[in-house]
């Protein structure tokens, strides 16, 4: 897609760094106008934009605490006044801690619910109002739902609720040409997944996919750049894995 003075516009939630930050990047690249949503990272996201800017993109820094359906509605209203309708959503926000569910107490459960769950709902429900004719959500799932390991309950729990959220969400926006679908990145060398982790650990987990390494945050945002383009048009209520073959 070239750049134009009317590019689409996309949101991509909790994109100052990691996988968010290169899925913005490709966004951009593909010639769409990025919103780069943060909640706590505002010169990390305001590098990114600096960055897209540089390169000729349209690019603006929104916070928003994704969890708060007040916030998300501000996000959507700026994004709107300064790029335009928005055309895309990828609800990449998301938190991950590793901790067995009789150790969970009750604070960590709610943030994980809060931002994974309850930030999807948030950006699910005022897109429903306000994205474009023909538009695209791209939703986050994980891998760790397939593979049910020690120390995931809470969080696979969260992902299994993007999933059904995805189904069901794709179906409930009948007649606006609106797809919805999911990716589940397997390990990806990002902070999320490397912090707390020995390089022991780290290993194992890269020798674990039949391609036999970690993922790069360029791969999974290929598979949104996919999601989001006109090449998915039939592609609707899925959820693609992209793990390379780990499960």
């Amino acid at each position: 897609m070239n750049q134009s003075s009317n590019p689409k516009v996309a949101i991509v939630t909790g994109a100052s760094r990691g996988i968010g930050a290169a899925i913005a990047q490709r966004l951009s690249a593909d010639g769409f106008a990025v919103a780069v949503n943060y909640a706590s990272s505002p010169a990390l996201a305001e590098a990114l934009v600096a960055q897209l800017q540089a390169a000729g993109g349209r690019a603006i820094a929104v916070r928003a605490d994704v969890a708060s359906a007040d916030e998300v509605r501000r996000m959507f209203d700026t994004v709107e006044q300064q790029l335009g309708r928005v055309d895309v959503l990828v609800n990449n926000a998301g938190i991950l801690k590793t901790v067995p569910l009789a150790e969970h107490d009750d604070a960590l459960y709610d943030q994980v619910f809060d931002i994974n769950v309850r930030g999807t709902f948030n950006t699910l429900r005022e897109a429903a109002k306000r994205l474009a004719e023909g538009g695209r959500i791209v939703n986050f799932s994980s891998t760790t739902l397939a593979l049910n390991m020690p120390g995931y309950a809470i969080y696979n729990a969260t992902k299994a609720s993007v999933e059904a959220f995805t189904h069901v969400f794709a179906k409930e926006l009948r007649g606006r040409n609106v797809t919805v679908n999911a990716v589940a990145p397997g390990p990806i060398a990002t902070s999320l997944f490397l912090d707390g982790k020995t390089e022991e650990q780290i290993q194992a987990f890269a020798k674990m996919p039949p391609l036999q390494r970690l993922g790069q945050p360029e791969d999974i945002a290929s598979v949104v750049s996919f999601l989001a383009g006109p090449d998915a048009g039939w592609v609707n209520g899925q959820i693609l894995r992209a793990n390379g073959g780990l499960a």
